[in-house]
Order: C-alpha cells, then sequence, then structure tokens
C-alpha cells in the first residue's frame, strides 16, 4: 500500500477482554427493555453522558432525555408492533455490535409519509461501548432508505446503484 498509513481501531485497542461477559450481560437486557417497548426506564442501561449516534436521517441524541423524546417515541409512534431481532452479536470486552431487523407496522407518519398500515422490515447496525455496566456510546445505522422504498418512496429518485446490479445501468468509469 502506498502512501500514509493512519493508525486503525484507535477505540478498541485498549479494551479489557475481562469486560466481554458483563458488556453482553447490559446489551442483551437493553434490548430485551427495547423489545418491550420500555421508554420511561430505559436509563437503567444508560450512562448519564450517554451519546446516541446516527447516520443522517437519525441525528445525533446527547444524554437519554434527548434520545428518548427525539428518538424512542417518534420512532414508537410511527411503527408500532414492533420487535427488534438482533441476527447477529459481537461482544469483545466493553464493546459489542450487532446488525438485525425490527419488524413493525407503519402506523404513523414517518418522514412525511402518512400511516400505510404496511409491516416493514428495519434494517441497523449498532456499536456500543459499555462502561461501569452502562451504555456510554451507541453508533447506529438504520436503513430509512429502505424503509421509505416499502412505503413507496425512491429517496434516490431512479439513480440507486441497484441498477448496476441488475445490468440496467452501467456504472461510472465502466463505460
Amino acid at each position: 500500500m502506498k502512501g500514509s498509513r493512519p493508525e486503525q481501531a484507535v477505540l478498541t485497542k485498549d479494551t479489557d477482554l475481562s469486560k466481554t461477559a458483563e458488556t453482553q450481560a447490559v446489551i442483551e437486557a437493553m434490548v430485551d427493555g427495547l423489545n418491550d417497548h420500555r421508554i420511561h426506564d430505559i436509563g437503567e442501561f444508560f450512562a448519564d453522558g450517554f451519546r446516541w449516534i446516527g447516520n443522517t436521517g437519525c441525528g445525533t441524541k446527547h444524554g437519554l432525555a434527548e434520545f428518548q423524546a427525539n428518538w424512542q417515541r417518534p420512532f414508537q409512534a410511527a411503527f408500532s408492533d414492533k420487535v427488534c431481532i438482533d441476527e447477529a452479536r459481537l461482544f469483545m470486552g466493553e464493546w459489542a455490535a450487532a446488525f438485525g431487523r425490527q419488524e413493525a407496522t407503519h402506523s404513523g407518519p414517518f418522514m412525511g409519509v402518512a400511516p400505510t398500515g404496511r409491516r416493514v422490515e428495519i434494517r441497523y447496525m449498532d456499536f456500543w461501548k459499555v462502561v461501569d455496566g452502562k451504555i456510554a456510546d451507541n453508533w447506529v445505522m438504520v436503513d430509512f432508505p429502505h424503509v421509505l422504498a416499502q412505503l413507496g418512496v425512491d429517496v434516490f429518485g431512479g439513480e440507486g446503484w441497484e441498477a448496476f446490479d441488475r445490468g440496467d445501468k452501467t456504472p461510472p468509469g465502466r463505460e
């Protein structure tokens, strides 16, 4: 490889592997709490300075109150009968990661789309940092373009790269 060698995995390089079981217990209990649709008492899993760092469309939440008011409540208002299904989980010291899906009914307004009553799949990836038995940071990617496509909205205006996979279009640079 030519060029500089930036330092890699800065956040995880000094993880304490003896914390793996504790981290796993916190994450598993928190996911159960989310599946129980808990909001008012979900704070038992989160540190005081908790940060929820989401992708564009999701935003970043600083502290539990912002997470509850600006993510949990609007999300539950838009999507009812929701269940979270982690398809894979990884644990390493104070770190945990998962990807999976939520299955829910679109029962409230979502990004300008009126309720459709449709069952949707909401794909996600999460990375958590657990400190002293509480989630301190949560990096999140939620596939909102996929959710909106299920509701009849193409956020890419027909220019999504899935067309390359189907052979409908040729990727730039391969003409």
